[in-house]
């Protein structure tokens, strides 16, 4: 059997920390994580026995392999071009196989950078949650080189259930836009169809169990319907990260000159959640600004539909 690689982390946020803690139970060697919270690094160091790097060169130096699930553009340029700490840093054979929601672009400006530094890089893309990284059950859609593929496969077939390589740079996070895309959207239709539902008097069990037998019915309507309904709006993806995603489609479309109409609207909503201070409930949360009465703005007054 082929030696394992050596795996370091990059981002141990719940996404990142339970992918970690997945890939230790298959036997990978967890080398060392960093985060910029210190204290979440260090807590996942000690529960996985394994290095808290304190700079991201050292990840680099202690790994073959690097994984890094960060929140954004900002910093994924940060960790790969940092002028005095980076991931590139002695990056020679090393692949990074990086998982954050991220412009198309950022993704192939990486990979030009890591070729120069003679490391190698992937998109791997999740459209899962926490529990599936956790149980290696995620979903990836990934993008590279095939060759940078084929050395890492063995790791991202432990990470997933279901595995799609969509093809160059770019063009799985590509993909990834368009499926938060739609599933934004919907969550948006299905918090109005909701608010108004409880506006008119309607038990929204049952408007709920309509809606899953019918046209109306959609994954949404499962992971998020009872949530908007109760109001458990418990993070598994935050409608900070929400509006992100939102917008990096949107900036697709306006680079094509397409109208997304539907995704601008909801692009706002979630715009709307972050100046309220929900920013970090879960995308669910979205039913606040629409169901009658429950959210008052920060001046105090009750919100306007």
């Amino acid at each position: 059997m082929p030696k394992k690689k050596k795996i370091g982390f990059v981002g141990t946020g719940r996404m990142g920390a339970n992918m970690a803690r997945h890939l230790k139970d298959c036997g990978y060697p967890i080398t060392a994580v960093y985060d910029v919270n210190s204290d979440a690094a260090q807590s996942l160091a000690k529960e996985l026995n394994c290095s808290h790097s304190t700079t991201l060169s050292g990840v680099t130096k202690a790994s073959e392999v690097i994984i890094t699930v960060v929140t954004d553009d900002a910093a994924m340029k940060q960790i790969f071009k940092g002028k005095k700490d980076n991931l590139l840093m002695g990056a020679g054979r090393r692949v990074f196989i990086n998982c954050a929601t991220v412009s198309p672009k950022t993704h192939i400006d990486i990979e030009k950078a890591a070729g120069k530094a003679r490391a190698s890089t992937l998109e791997g893309c999740m459209a899962s949650s926490i529990t599936q990284a956790r149980e290696g059950t995620l979903y990836l859609m990934v993008a590279g080189k095939i060759r940078t593929f084929e050395r890492v496969k063995d790791i991202l077939e432990n990470l997933s259930s279901n595995m799609r390589y969509i093809g160059p740079a770019g063009k799985a996070a590509e993909v990834k836009a368009l499926v938060n895309m739609v599933m934004n959207i919907n969550t948006a239709g299905l918090a109005e169809g909701l608010g108004l539902g409880a506006a008119l008097g309607l038990d929204l069990t049952l408007l709920r169990e309509v809606f899953a037998e019918t046209g109306a019915n959609s994954r949404v309507l499962e992971t998020d319907g009872e949530d908007m309904q109760i109001r458990d709006h418990e993070c598994y993806f935050s409608s900070a990260h929400a509006a992100k995603d939102s917008g990096i489609a949107a900036a697709l479309a306006r680079k094509l000159r397409l109208k997304l109409p539907l995704n601008d609207a909801t692009e706002a909503q979630y715009q709307r959640m972050i100046s309220e201070g929900l920013g970090e409930l879960d995308k669910s949360g979205i039913a606040e600004l629409t169901f009658k009465g429950r959210h008052r703005t920060r001046r105090g007054r009750k919100k306007a539909k």
